[in-house]
């Protein structure tokens, strides 16, 4: 037992819970199905890791930048309470679950491979960090419950290669709109949060009609025509950002970070620094769509035929990269309302992170303006900042004594899934078995109708564009 013990936490710390390496294996198989010559195995498989772990650095390199932002804003308004870190939050939880989330990890896992094999909702979720922290918070909410063992692990498991199918599922025909059918699917759970930014979006657009251009169309006049280039807009966009919060939270917000640098060029450096980060994070995913899309095709052929893979949330923002900075802006100020909200709700004060307020909230302005424009990113970007606000504050009521450690997950499906699952393991260990399995049902064939129907809408595209031809 301890043998099996070691060899699937080696399996999950070791290969699931590091993406670069999990998405490398995949594109090495994938190659090797394929039958490419030995020099393209190795040279796809490289370049696929090196992407990731490109996009990886950048990602690290940009929450780096957002902490001392997170203290400006703190200490600009006055702000204390829970703030939401995924890392944080799993780390603590390790000493106490770290078994079981190595088991519901990898199981879950299994259980996401036979869905997409035997059901129309082939989706292969291959953001291992976010699988780890999936794991990690139902081991969590079902061990606070009572559920421990091995009903836990498999309770665990199918709860995560449900979520794992059929969220990529759901947000997958806006998927496709952002990327215009670029073969790959979106794995990142704060799909609700997309979902419900692409409706506001599609509602946006119907009312605004062509008023509301794209993010990417912004006008601008001549003599200040560098500003089309979506980079260096990002980049002046947080300067302005960076400078106006550190006057108003003043040098001894950063003082600890800045290391004896003056406060405003510190906060001047790590504006550059972010615009850089995003440089690297759109350059990865460069190299990562270049190689994992073809590669996916052999495990496609041969093991879950007609699968994609779903990637993480970066992947989008080479589609719209001014729409990320609308998000993210927007992200937070919904942040900042719900905080103030909160307090006559009688609900903790959910701090806003500055980590989920950017990817998530970045991530949201793609899709809303991919159906709404720019205002549809401003406005379903804004009402994702007030889901990651009340949705964790929910949650805590469901993790135990980790609900009293000052932080917890950051995006919308980890809350709804640990709120949900909390509240079924009210019922009972067969009761919770019966909702599970029944919600895996219902949820699945959900995700195969919508995957059938937009293949067959794609289908009728092609057709009526050869017909025209």
């Amino acid at each position: 037992m301890d043998i099996l013990v070691a060899v699937l936490q080696f399996i999950v710390n070791e290969i699931l819970s590091k993406p670069a390496l999990l998405v490398g294996i995949i594109a090495l198989v994938g190659l090797l199905f394929m039958r490419r010559s030995a020099g393209d195995v190795v040279s796809g498989t490289l370049k696929t890791i090196l992407g990731f772990l490109i996009m990886s650095a950048g990602a690290d390199l940009l929450s780096g930048t957002l902490t001392p932002l997170g203290a400006m804003v703190q200490a600009g308004f006055h702000l204390h309470g829970v703030v939401p870190t995924n890392e944080a939050i799993v780390g603590l939880a390790q000493k106490a679950f770290g078994t079981q989330t190595a088991a519901i990890m990898a199981l879950g896992f299994v259980v996401n491979i036979l869905l997409a094999r035997f059901t129309p909702a082939k989706f292969v979720f291959l953001t291992g960090h976010h699988l780890l922290f999936m794991a990690t918070l139902l081991a969590v909410v079902l061990g606070s419950a009572g559920i421990t063992g091995v009903n836990q692990i498999i309770l665990g498991a199918l709860l995560l290669g449900t979520a794992a199918t059929v969220l990529p599922a759901l947000v997958h025909p806006f998927t496709q709109k952002v990327t215009e059918g670029a073969g790959f699917a979106l794995g990142h759970f704060n799909t609700v949060g997309y979902i419900i930014s692409s409706l506001i979006g599609k509602g946006v657009g119907k009312v605004m009609k062509d008023k509301s251009r794209s993010t990417e169309e912004i006008e601008v006049p001549e003599q200040l025509s560098f500003l089309r280039d979506s980079l260096v807009m990002t980049t002046m966009t947080v300067i302005v950002i960076y400078l106006i919060l550190a006057i108003i939270a003043g040098p001894a917000a950063i003082a600890s970070q800045a290391g004896g640098s003056n406060y405003l060029m510190y906060a001047f450096t790590q504006a550059l620094t972010f615009g850089a980060s995003v440089a690297i994070i759109l350059m990865g995913v460069r190299m990562i769509l270049a190689e994992i899309v073809p590669a996916f095709q052999g495990i496609a052929e041969r093991i879950v035929p007609n699968a994609l893979p779903a990637l993480d949330c970066p992947t989008t923002f080479t589609f719209a990269p001014n729409a990320v900075v609308f998000g993210f802006i927007s992200s937070l100020v919904g942040g900042i309302v719900g905080l103030f909200l909160m307090g006559p709700l009688g609900l903790a004060l959910i701090i806003p992170g500055m980590v989920p307020h950017f990817f998530d909230g970045g991530t949201a302005g793609v899709y809303g303006n991919a159906t709404g424009g720019r205002f549809g990113a401003i406005l379903g970007a804004f009402i994702n900042g007030l889901l990651i606000t009340f949705l964790p504050a929910l949650l805590l009521a469901f993790m135990g004594s980790l609900g009293l450690s000052n932080t917890t997950f950051g995006d919308a499906d980890f809350a709804l899934v640990g709120i949900l699952s909390g509240l079924g393991s009210r019922t009972g260990v067969i009761g919770l078995y019966v909702i599970v399995i029944v919600a895996l049902v219902v949820l699945v064939g959900l995700a195969s109708l919508i995957t059938i129907r937009g293949k067959r809408k794609a289908e009728e595209a092609e057709e009526a564009v050869v017909e025209n031809a």
